[in-house]
C-alpha cells in the first residue's frame, strides 16, 4: 500500500479539526501487536514502539519484581519461563478444559489455572495470578502509553480492535473487558478481514456498473483464514454525482489450528526428538530448556523462510539444558516433511470462502496475501497452487494492512474525522438461533425446545428482527450457535426472560385489540454481537372511524398487521429489518394524541403497545462482571502506581550518583577550570566532605532510601555549590547586562540632543513643526539619564575590585533593573505622538495645484508655545 496517499488523505483532512479526540486502533495478533492512532497531532501511520520498531510482541513478563514488554518481555522467557506470558490470543474466553488449552500447554511453558468463571487464568512463580483478560489489558495499556507519549501527553481514550472474524461472542466480550480494564473504551470491533479491505481500498477507484472481487488471505500466527470482499464505486444518495467505495464480504473461510504457531510448534518438536536423541535426555522436562528452543524455532523458521534459496539452516542454544550447548542444522525438506499434511487446510479457508459466495476462483481477481505467516514457501506454494500464480497479490503490506485499515474504518465511524468514503457491509460468521420452550397445551404435555435460526450464517451485521410469539405466560428465550463454533467451546449466548406478559395481554384485551401478541427485538450489531433489545406485547385494536370501516370492509388495516404463526409450527415467523429500517408502528409512536379525543379516534400504538419487562442472563462463559472488571483495573492501576514510583526513585538514585560523580571531577580538576576559577578553597573543602559523606550513604543505604531522602542529599551538595555556580553566570551575564545599560545612556543622550534642537527650532520659527515634547519632560528624562550614569560609573569601579572567586557587589540582574527604568522613560517619549497644529485665521491647509501642473504647497500656520 502507498502509506505516503494515505497519510495526506486523512492528515490533510484532520487539520481542521485540532481539538479533536484522538482514537487509537489495535490489531492484536498471537506474536504481534500492531497499532496506529489518528489524530491531528502526528500523521497517520504505524505506531512505534519504544525501539522504534513498526510492531509489537505481543508478550507481558516479570524480571523479578519488574514487568517488562513486548522483546524485553519475550527475550527473558528463557530465563524465567514461568513468569514470561505469550500467545494469550488463544486463551480468549477458551474454557479451562477445552482442546484449545490443551494445545496451549504443548507451546507454552507458564502454569495455568481456572478462574471462577471455567476461564483461563495464568500463575506467575512469586504465586500471583492474572486472568487473561487482566494480561492482555496490560498489553493494551502499554500500547496506549506509547500512543499518549507519541501525542506529548493527550489522553487516548477511544479504541477500535481489530479481530479474527472467527471469534465467538465469548471471546469478542473478552477483548472488550481487556479494553476496560486498560482504561479505554470500545468504539467498535471490526473483522480483521474487513480491515485489510477498508485498507485496500483506500487508494484505489473500482467501476460503478460491476463489482469487483478479491480474497483477502490472511496466514496469522493462530490461525489462517479467507475473506471474501467486493468492491464497487456506488452513489452516495440515490441519483447522487457523488461516488462512494463499497466493501461488502460475501464469504468466510478458516482453521484455527493451523498457522505460524503451528510451524514453530512442528520445527521445536523436530529440535526436541534431536536433542533427545544426540544427548539421551528429555528436554521436555526443562522449562527454560523448552522456553529456548521455543524461541530458536521460530528463529530458524523465519531463515528458511527468507528466501526460495535457503536450504538449511544451523540451530544453536548456548547452555540449552542440563549444562549442554546444543548445535544443529535443520533443512527445509526435514520442516516441510513435518508439516506436509498440513498444506491441504493451508487452502481449505479459501474454498470455504468461495462455497459460502456461492462463486468460484473464476469470479476472483486476485489472492491478497496478508498476516507474517504468508511469507512461509510452503503456504505460499499451496495457495499458488489451489488458484494459480496469476492470481496471487502483494499489494498490501502483510504486517500492517489489518491495523491501518482498522483505524481508518474507525475514524469514519467516529464522525470526528473526514476520510474517504468507504462503506463496509460485513457479514457474520454462525449460524444463530433462538431456542424456547414451547406453551404446554395440558399439563400431561411433554416439554418441547423449539430452535429457529434467526441471523444465519451470512447475514449483514447491523441488522435486527421482529420476533412474535403467540404466549399468555412469561417465558424465556435464549439466544445460541446452532452448531459447535469451537470443539470444547459453549453454544450458549444468553437468556432472555421476559416477564409481565398476563398483565399486558389483559390490559390490551380490555382495550379492544385483537388476539395480542408477544414482540420481542433481537439485535446483531455492528461489532458482531446478538441480543435482545426489547420486547412488548402487542395487539391490533379495531379502527371504528369511517377510515378504518372502509378500509376494513375493502380488506385494509386501520394499522400495520404483523403475520403470526402457531408455535405449533415450531417458531412464530420472523420479521426481519435493516437496522435503519422503520415500520408504521416506530412511525406512529411519533405521533402525538390528538389534544380533544372523539369517541371514535384512530387507536395509536400507545394504545396497542406494553413494553414488557426483560432481564438478560449471560449463559455459560459470561463475561467478567462490572465489579470484576473494577477490581482488575484498580489492580492494574496499583501495579503501575508502584512502578512509577520506582521509576521516580531510580531517577532520582542515577541523578544523585551521576551528580556526585560530577561533582568529584570538578574537584579533582586542578587546571585553571570556571569551577576553581569561581571557587575558594574552604567551599571546595566543604564540597569534598560533604561528597565523601554522600558517596559512603548512597553505597551503604542508597538502596533502600525514599525518593525524597534521596532528592534532599542532592539539594544539600548544590547548596554548597549553587554560589560557585551563580558567580560563574555572573561573570557570563555582567559583560552582557553593562552593555545594554551603555546602550541606553548613549541612545538617550543621542535622544536628548535631537529632541532639545527640535524644541529651540519650533520656539524660534513660528512657522517650523511643533515639538513633540516639552522642556519638564525633556529635563526629567537628562535627571534619570544623569543619575544611572552617576550610579552606573560608581558600582562598575566597585565590581572592578571583586575577584571571580568572591561574590559580586553589583548584580546583572540589578544592572538589568536599572537600565530599565531609563528604558522606559525614553521609549514612552519616543512613542509619544505629535500635537495636532492648530490653524490659524486666512490659513489654507490645502494643496494648491500650479496650471503647470505641478504641485505646490500652502504653508499651515502655528500657535506660539
Amino acid at each position: 500500500m502507498n502509506r505516503l496517499v494515505v497519510a495526506v488523505v486523512i492528515w490533510l483532512s484532520l487539520l481542521s479539526h485540532s481539538t479533536l479526540a484522538s482514537l487509537l486502533a489495535i490489531d492484536y495478533g498471537s506474536d504481534w501487536i500492531k497499532a496506529s492512532v489518528v489524530s491531528p497531532k502526528v500523521p497517520f501511520d504505524v505506531l512505534l514502539n519504544k525501539d522504534s520498531k513498526r510492531k509489537i510482541q505481543s508478550t507481558v513478563a516479570w524480571k523479578k519484581e519488574d514487568r517488562l514488554f513486548a522483546s524485553d518481555a519475550f527475550n527473558i522467557a528463557g530465563r524465567y519461563p514461568t513468569d514470561s506470558f505469550s500467545s494469550l490470543k488463544y486463551l480468549q474466553a477458551a474454557p479451562y478444559d477445552s482442546p484449545t488449552v490443551s494445545y496451549y500447554i504443548s507451546i507454552s511453558t507458564t502454569e495455568i489455572l481456572e478462574t471462577s468463571r471455567g476461564t483461563v487464568a495464568l500463575k506467575r512463580s512469586d504465586g500471583s495470578e492474572w486472568s487473561v483478560e487482566e494480561l492482555v489489558a496490560m498489553q493494551f495499556a502499554y500500547v496506549r502509553d506509547l500512543a499518549e507519549a507519541a501525542l506529548d501527553g493527550e489522553k487516548v481514550t477511544d479504541v477500535v480492535v481489530a479481530v479474527p472474524s472467527y471469534f465467538t461472542q465469548h471471546e469478542r466480550d473478552a477483548v472488550i473487558d481487556a479494553v476496560e480494564i486498560a482504561g479505554m473504551r470500545t468504539l467498535a470491533l471490526v473483522n480483521d478481514g474487513s480491515a485489510v479491505a477498508v485498507n485496500y481500498a483506500m487508494t484505489r477507484s473500482f467501476e460503478k456498473d460491476k463489482p469487483e472481487y478479491h480474497i483477502i488471505y490472511d496466514a496469522g500466527a493462530s490461525a489462517v483464514r479467507a475473506t471474501l470482499v467486493s468492491f464497487q464505486s456506488v452513489p452516495v444518495e440515490p441519483k447522487s454525482k457523488t461516488y462512494a467505495t463499497q466493501v461488502t464480504v460475501h464469504g468466510v473461510g478458516f482453521d484455527r489450528q493451523v498457522g505460524g504457531t503451528e510451524l514453530d510448534r512442528r520445527l521445536r518438536e523436530i529440535l526436541i526428538r534431536d536433542f533427545n536423541k544426540k544427548y539421551h535426555k528429555d528436554i521436555r522436562a526443562d522449562r527454560r530448556g523448552m522456553a529456548k528452543l521455543w524461541k530458536e524455532s521460530g528463529r530458524v523458521k523465519a531463515i528458511l523462510s527468507a528466501n526460495a534459496d535457503a536450504m538449511a539452516s544451523k540451530a544453536k542454544v548456548e547452555s540449552l539444558a542440563f549444562d549442554i550447548d546444543y548445535r544443529s542444522k535443520v533443512t527445509r525438506a526435514d520442516f516441510e516433511s513435518e508439516c506436509r499434511d498440513l498444506k491441504p487446510r493451508f487452502v481449505n479457508p479459501i474454498y470455504d470462502a468461495l462455497d459460502f459466495a456461492g462463486l468460484s476462483v473464476d469470479n476472483i481477481s486476485s489472492v491478497i496475501l496478508t498476516g507474517g505467516a504468508t511469507r512461509t514457501p510452503m503456504i505460499q506454494s499451496a495457495v499458488k497452487s489451489a488458484v494459480g500464480d496469476g492470481k496471487i497479490a502483494y499489494n498490501v503490506n502483510a504486517d500492517e494492512a489489518a491495523v491501518l485499515g482498522g483505524a481508518l474504518y474507525g475514524a469514519a465511524l467516529s464522525r470526528q474525522f473526514k476520510t474517504k468514503a468507504i462503506r463496509v457491509a460485513d457479514i457474520n460468521t454462525y449460524d444463530v438461533q433462538v431456542s424456547y420452550q414451547a406453551e404446554a397445551k395440558n399439563e400431561a404435555a411433554k416439554p418441547r425446545t423449539i430452535n429457529t435460526v434467526v441471523f444465519p450464517a451470512g447475514s449483514k451485521v447491523g441488522s435486527r428482527k421482529t420476533l412474535t410469539f403467540k404466549r399468555k405466560d412469561d417465558f424465556a428465550i435464549r439466544l445460541n450457535y446452532k452448531g459447535q463454533t469451537v470443539p470444547g467451546y459453549p453454544t450458549d449466548i444468553l437468556e432472555a426472560e421476559i416477564s409481565g406478559i398476563p398483565e399486558a395481554l389483559a390490559n390490551l384485551t380490555e382495550r379492544g385489540a385483537i388476539d395480542p401478541v408477544v414482540k420481542a427485538t433481537v439485535v446483531l450489531s455492528d461489532s458482531g454481537f446478538v441480543s435482545v433489545q426489547d420486547a412488548v406485547a402487542f395487539g391490533e385494536i379495531k379502527d371504528e372511524t369511517v377510515t378504518g370501516k372502509l378500509k376494513s370492509f375493502f380488506g385494509g388495516s386501520g394499522s400495520s398487521a404483523e403475520e403470526t404463526v402457531s408455535e405449533q409450527e415450531t417458531l412464530a415467523r420472523s420479521e426481519a429489518a435493516e437496522e435503519t429500517s422503520t415500520n408504521s408502528e416506530a412511525d406512529a409512536q411519533d405521533k402525538k394524541p390528538s389534544p380533544t379525543p372523539t369517541p371514535n379516534k384512530k387507536p395509536s400504538v400507545k394504545d396497542n403497545t406494553i413494553a414488557l419487562e426483560v432481564k438478560v442472563n449471560l449463559a455459560s462463559i459470561p463475561p467478567m462482571s462490572v465489579a470484576q472488571k473494577r477490581a482488575s483495573r484498580d489492580r492494574l492501576a496499583a501495579i503501575d502506581r508502584e512502578e512509577a514510583a520506582k521509576r521516580r526513585k531510580e531517577e532520582a538514585h542515577n541523578s544523585l550518583e551521576g551528580y556526585l560523580y560530577r561533582m568529584r571531577d570538578l574537584l579533582d580538576d586542578e587546571s585553571l577550570t570556571p569551577f576553581r576559577k569561581c571557587s575558594q578553597e574552604q567551599e571546595r573543602e566543604a564540597m569534598r566532605v560533604k561528597l565523601e559523606e554522600t558517596f559512603h550513604w548512597l553505597h551503604e543505604e542508597g538502596e533502600d532510601a525514599d525518593t525524597p531522602v534521596l532528592i534532599s542529599k542532592r539539594t544539600a551538595l548544590e547548596s554548597l555549590e549553587r554560589p560557585v555556580i551563580h558567580r560563574y553566570q555572573e561573570v557570563e551575564e555582567f559583560p552582557k547586562a553593562l552593555n545594554a545599560s551603555q546602550m541606553w545612556n548613549w541612545s538617550t543622550r543621542l535622544f536628548l540632543t535631537e529632541a532639545h534642537q527640535n524644541l529651540t527650532a519650533s520656539l524660534k520659527d513660528p512657522n517650523a513643526p511643533p515639538s513633540k515634547y516639552t522642556q519638564e519632560e525633556l529635563d526629567g528624562l537628562e535627571k534619570t539619564l544623569r543619575e544611572h550614569e552617576t550610579w552606573l560609573n560608581e558600582w562598575v569601579e566597585k565590581q572592578k575590585l571583586v575577584k571571580m572567586n568572591e561574590d559580586p557587589v553589583l548584580e546583572s540582574s540589578e544592572l538589568k533593573e536599572k537600565a530599565k527604568k531609563l528604558e522606559t522613560q525614553l521609549q514612552r517619549l519616543v512613542k509619544k505622538k505629535p500635537p495636532k497644529p492648530k490653524k490659524t485665521a486666512g490659513a489654507s491647509s490645502t494643496t494648491a495645484t500650479a496650471s503647470s501642473g505641478q504641485e505646490t504647497e500652502v504653508p499651515v500656520g502655528h500657535d506660539e508655545l
